[in-house]
């Protein structure tokens, strides 16, 4: 009959209807996953926000991030300076550097007066990203800072001439809360905490929460947590899924959309002294850190 005809018809239209809605992304963090748009172009330089990527367990993604975040940033016209704030160096030789090769480091520009900001930061193989190098030297000036007054405040004194001519400074801390870290901290508009998706890296993030809380408390007011990142994610493990799910419950919205996966492409292009965007441009890697890098930004304008 015709009036079943019209009803069956309607039922086929019905259904291609649903089928063709677009669905949410569901993501490792058990999220939604948005799209993020690419971060406006900039006519000017400068007004720099200052990141520390921090956390006191070694091994979790810190200078990769650093590295590769920073490249990311560049390649979307930011003028981008990473400071090796870790005397074992890492930064540094990721980027190429032989530490027994350089004459001015952090150190000096930290211990030295005379010493400029200019005459220790040196450019790097990516357009628009320089680097302030370290090496085993600046594990002496956390002694040494111990007896000058404002000791924690050395790191922002020294970076002061930075804030105007970039507009992003990516601080990689060591592996610890000492008096580095806390100098980092102080100089910081923000931290970014990168966390291996691992039972034991979520133990001692309770204890670097209290050291950001209590820097913003008696020596930075402005300091706030930008985002906690998942690394060395690998989702075919029950154990990645489950830590990834309790980083979400203690952190919530604080937690990245964008997840770091393990992959070897990023041993090496360490290796090869340079930022994965470069070195594998279109591998998942590259692709997620250029993610990252438009999340940050993203969450930066509303900072």
């Amino acid at each position: 009959m015709p009036g079943e005809l019209d009803v069956s018809g309607g039922g086929v239209a019905v259904d291609q209807a649903v089928d063709e809605a677009p669905e949410a992304v569901v993501g490792p963090t058990g999220r939604p996953v948005p799209e993020f748009p690419d971060p406006r172009p900039l006519t000017s330089h400068g007004h720099a926000r200052v990141i520390s990527m921090c956390n006191q367990k070694g091994g979790v993604g810190k200078t990769t991030t650093t590295i590769n975040l920073g490249a990311s940033l560049a390649e979307f016209g930011r003028r981008v300076l990473l400071v090796d704030f870790d005397p074992q160096g890492s930064l540094s030789v990721g980027l190429g550097l032989n530490p027994h090769d350089m004459e001015l480091t952090v150190y000096n520009l930290l211990m030295d007066r005379e010493v400029s900001l200019d005459e220790v930061v040196v450019p790097t193989g990516v357009t628009g990203m320089d680097l302030l190098p370290s090496n085993i030297d600046l594990s002496a000036a956390e002694v040494q800072l111990v007896h000058e007054v404002a000791r924690e405040q050395t790191l922002q004194r020294v970076l002061g001439p930075a804030i105007e001519k970039y507009d992003v400074v990516l601080i990689d801390c060591q592996p610890s809360l000492g008096l580095l870290t806390v100098n980092a901290l102080t100089a910081s508009d923000g931290v970014i905490v990168p966390l291996e998706c691992e039972y034991f890296a979520l133990r001692g993030v309770a204890l670097l929460k209290t050291t950001i809380d209590k820097v913003r408390e008696r020596l930075n007011p402005r300091l706030e947590i930008d985002g906690v990142l998942g690394t060395m994610y690998d989702g075919r493990t029950l154990h990645s899924r489950e830590v990834m799910e309790r980083l979400v419950q203690a952190w919530g919205e604080k937690v990245f959309h964008t997840v770091i996966r393990r992959t070897v492409k990023f041993s090496d292009s360490t290796v090869a002294g340079e930022p994965i965007t470069s070195y594998a441009s279109t591998s998942t890697g590259a692709d997620a850190y250029r993610q990252l890098a438009k999340e940050v930004a993203l969450r930066w304008l509303d900072a």
